[in-house]
């Protein structure tokens, strides 16, 4: 007999009553750009007193030298999670001097291209392959779309829960095999993810927050957005422009067609791009004139390239590519990849949106979740197009296997459908703070004019361009994050980790054996040898 979400939510309430799903691990991603009071890209190196970008766990760079990126340990307990993402910001902004973090995900007054400064990480092998990498995605793609920031939500439900959802659905399979129990789990993430690849629309309409740009964004290129004043461009009902064709999108890579039906078929995918040469590509060159433009010929570079929603993810071992952690130890966690920046909150995601993410990847999870053929795909980019560039559309048409259904009508239908796995979450404590969520974000469904993307254009209107408007909030974020208590021991850490993380580097520059030519060569030939085996 096959199993519903209401079966998988009636098994489960007894475990989830005793605080199954407490345990829950989230872990924070959230870049931002350092640009100076006047609201251009600051050009200045990273901060010496952050530590080393190559080997600080929690302070680095992402693109640029101006692109910072925090990064929080996985922790079961959100609250905690949220304040060592704040204690990052104040201890960083004790040390930026007049720059500050730009809030949102678009990003600010550029200057052309070569305005974007390529990521620096030292004279190590493994330093300098991160900034040749990064000159290939400026020769492939441009500085200016990887000037776009974002956060990145990583998510991994509780070791407890797996076994038992084993038992429920295989009973004859033995939950006690390790190879089994991993298998089963990698099985169930594939499946959590194509339920978000079909849902994910929703997350995108109700956080969205970028529907307008500074012109020099697309300066000189041709768009379809229109002129909101002299120095911005939107799309009137446009909820995420980031997440548009004008920010990560590819069209070599949207060939590919990664296929989410298993684990098997997304890793030979992602193999056939790693060592496939691509004409375009083969033309730019590798060295040119003893300098390095990319580090190969091929579709993808390295499999971090590649641009996705969402990804599935196991913490790789020394030397190892994501896709060998992967089929050797199976998926760990899952990484969510289309959150905007909320301009309006400091740390740029707030708490109950955190709460509704839990709620709708685990609703993802025990749905049931046929695999995507490809209509259906095409059905969804499709969906994901009609959200960004004109999601807050009254009466909007969005597309099903059993026919369109109005984007309002679809909204109600999933928070009907989420309420009952609120209420799993729920279920511990004396807080329900999963169905608080699900009653503060179920307005925006036919209040359009709440959502964040509405209110960031009702703030450049106010300020008088997109560029004002973010200007005043990252001032306003700088004087309270300027003065904000931090945690002792957190503060102790981070001074702690610049000092060492600025060793490290050091140490790995001193241990370096070949030249970069040779490791190089080397880390190609061991990345076609894993291929090839």
């Amino acid at each position: 007999m096959t199993k519903t979400i209401k079966d998988r939510i009636a098994f489960l309430r007894p475990v989830a009553q005793r605080g199954l799903f407490t345990q829950i691990k989230r872990g924070l991603e959230k870049e931002g750009l350092r640009t100076t009071p006047t609201g251009n890209l600051a050009q200045t190196g990273h901060p010496k007193a952050l530590g080393s970008a190559l080997t600080h766990p929690y302070i680095t760079t992402d693109y640029s030298e101006a692109l910072l990126e925090f990064i929080t340990p996985a922790s079961s307990k959100l609250t905690e999670t949220l304040e060592f993402l704040k204690d990052l910001h104040a201890f960083s902004y004790r040390h930026l001097g007049d720059d500050v973090i730009w809030p949102a995900s678009m990003p600010c007054r550029l200057q052309g291209n070569e305005s974007i400064p390529i990521a620096q990480y030292g004279s190590s092998n493994s330093g300098t392959m991160k900034t040749v990498y990064r000159h290939g995605l400026s020769w492939r793609y441009g500085r200016i779309m990887q000037s776009i920031a974002g956060l990145h939500y990583n998510f991994s439900l509780p070791e407890q829960l797996w076994p038992a959802l084993l038992h429920l659905k295989y009973p004859e399979r033995d939950a006690n095999d390790a190879a089994v129990l991993q298998d089963f789990i990698s099985e169930q993430y594939f499946a959590l993810i194509r339920n978000f690849r079909r849902y994910s629309w929703l997350l995108v309409y109700l956080f969205g927050a970028s529907p307008a740009i500074d012109k020099s964004f697309v300066e000189g290129k041709e768009h379809p957005l229109d002129e909101l004043d002299t120095d911005t461009l939107f799309l009137p009902y446009a909820t995420s422009l980031r997440m548009s064709g004008l920010g990560y999108q590819n069209n070599v890579q949207s060939s590919l067609k990664i296929c989410f039906n298993s684990l098997d078929n997304y890793v030979n995918t992602l193999t056939h791009a790693i060592q496939t040469p691509y004409k375009p590509y083969e033309d730019l060159g590798v060295k040119v004139d003893g300098q390095y433009r990319q580090l190969n010929t091929n579709i993808l570079q390295i499999e971090n390239e590649y641009y996705s929603d969402i990804r599935p993810k196991r913490v790789t071992q020394s030397g190892e590519r994501p896709s060998e952690a992967l089929t050797d130890r199976g998926v760990e966690y899952i990484e969510v990849r289309c959150i905007d920046l909320n301009p309006f909150e400091a740390v740029g995601v707030t708490e109950p949106q955190a709460r509704f993410i839990d709620t709708f990847l685990l609703f993802c999870l025990l749905e049931n979740s046929a695999q995507i053929p490809n209509d259906e795909c095409v059905m969804q980019e499709e969906n994901h197009n009609d959200i960004v560039n004109r999601g807050r559309l009254p009466g909007l048409m969005l597309q099903t296997p059993e026919g369109t259904v109005s984007r309002e009508a679809w909204s109600h239908e999933l928070f009907d459908r989420l309420q009952p796995v609120a209420e799993l979450l729920d279920s511990s404590g004396d807080r329900a703070e999963h169905q608080a969520a699900l009653n503060a974000f179920r307005p925006l469904i036919d209040q359009p004019q709440l959502t964040p993307s509405a209110q960031v254009l009702e703030g450049i209107k106010r300020s008088g361009s997109f560029t004002e408007f973010a200007q005043q909030q990252a001032n306003q974020q700088a004087e309270v994050l300027r003065t904000a208590p931090i945690n002792k021991a957190r503060e102790a850490l981070f001074s702690q980790l610049s000092e060492s993380s600025i060793r490290q580097q050091a140490d790995l520059e001193d241990a370096d054996q070949v030249d970069f030519d040779t490791f190089l060569a080397n880390y190609m030939a061991a990345q076609n040898k894993a291929v090839a085996g």
